[in-house]
């Protein structure tokens, strides 16, 4: 089930990704979402406090060596 990509206009799913990173913070852990497409949803993600992203917003799938930090969000 993919949540994150529709979060900009689901409620539901913007809930659900909500309520699984209280929880995962809760925990103690870091989140990480996955299918970020596009800057709106980067920014609702940001919103939330997800922790880490990873889409085709950021960059396409490469090589791991010619992989380097793209982009931070700000808190």
């Amino acid at each position: 089930m993919v949540v994150v990509k529709d979060i900009a206009h689901d409620p539901v799913d913007l809930a659900m990704v909500r309520a699984i990173n209280t929880i995962g913070h809760e925990m103690g852990l870091k989140t990480i979402a996955e299918f970020v497409e596009n800057e709106e949803v980067l920014e609702v993600l940001g919103r939330i406090g997800v922790d880490f992203v990873q889409g085709y917003h950021i960059g396409r799938p490469r090589p791991l060596d010619e992989i380097a930090p793209v982009r931070v969000l700000p808190r």
